[in-house]
């Protein structure tokens, strides 16, 4: 299922590159608009409805708060990078949820797992590639992605063990991205080719797979057994960008994902072996 989602969320960037130079807001928007109607369809069918259990509420709103800024920095990589150069970079959110947790949910990390993040951070430097040109301010932007991303999945572990159900996690984000977006969209509006608005379609629809299967993943097996194998979307954008965008990362992007996904893979057994 985890590499399901790796498959869903490869082919939402994919997607999204693919609608052309249409505004990042309104990219966001359709992108939303798909999942928050997925996820109503969902909660209608459940006997509690829309109920939010009590003292969620800020939780919620920060979630979606710091989602909506990690999503739109991440579409806005996706446009100016490689498709697997932007993924890379949002994949970092693990490494920056390591850093969350201390803060926002007391978690004491260890000294192993400081050093895999410091060497996450190593490793995004040979992708961002720290210079004064245009193409570092795009990696830059995609880094606060990851950020933005790390910061929202604390929040997301918070509410789970509040028990908060995942349906509802995944409305008030995609309800809460397009009230921030639709402005910019009816202010900015781009009329889009039918070619267009099917590309928003299907990356919304990938993006809704990823969410249903990510959670089914983490529903039959614990993270620390299975997050490792959500850097298979990293391939797959690859896999993606290169047979039908023509795109090849650089030898420094390629040595940038090899660290990054060899601390992942590190860090997982150090997990492993740890519990």
């Amino acid at each position: 299922m985890i590499l399901l989602a790796g498959f869903f969320f490869a082919g939402m960037t994919f997607f999204v590159r693919l609608s052309g130079d249409l505004p990042t807001m309104q990219k966001a928007f359709f992108r939303n608009a798909v999942a928050a109607l997925f996820a109503i369809i969902m909660l209608l069918r459940t006997e509690e409805k829309f109920h939010i259990h009590e003292g969620c509420g800020r939780d919620l709103f920060m979630r979606s708060l710091c989602g909506t800024l990690g999503l739109i920095c991440n579409f806005y990589a996706i446009d100016k990078l490689p498709i697997s150069d932007a993924n890379m970079l949002n994949k970092l959110s693990p490494f920056f949820a390591i850093i969350m947790s201390t803060f926002l949910l007391k978690e004491r990390a260890s000294k192993a797992e400081w050093g895999f993040v410091i060497t996450a951070f190593i490793g995004s430097l040979l992708v961002i590639k720290p210079s004064f040109s245009v193409q570092f301010v795009y990696a830059m932007i995609g880094m606060l992605g990851g950020l933005g991303a790390g910061i929202a999945y604390t929040y997301v572990r918070r509410l789970g063990m509040r028990g908060e159900r995942g349906p509802v996690i995944v409305m008030c984000f995609s309800l809460f991205s397009c009230l921030v977006t639709l402005p910019f969209v009816l202010l900015n509006y781009r009329p889009m080719t039918a070619t267009q608005l099917l590309c928003l379609l299907l990356a919304g629809l990938c993006a809704t797979g990823g969410q249903f299967s990510i959670t089914a993943a983490y529903t039959f097996a614990p993270a620390k057994e299975i997050s490792v194998f959500d850097y298979s979307q990293v391939v797959f954008a690859a896999l993606l960008g290169y047979l039908f965008l023509g795109q090849l990362a650089d030898g420094l992007s390629y040595l940038g994902y090899l660290i990054i996904i060899a601390t992942a893979v590190a860090k997982w057994i150090y997990t492993m072996k740890k519990e």
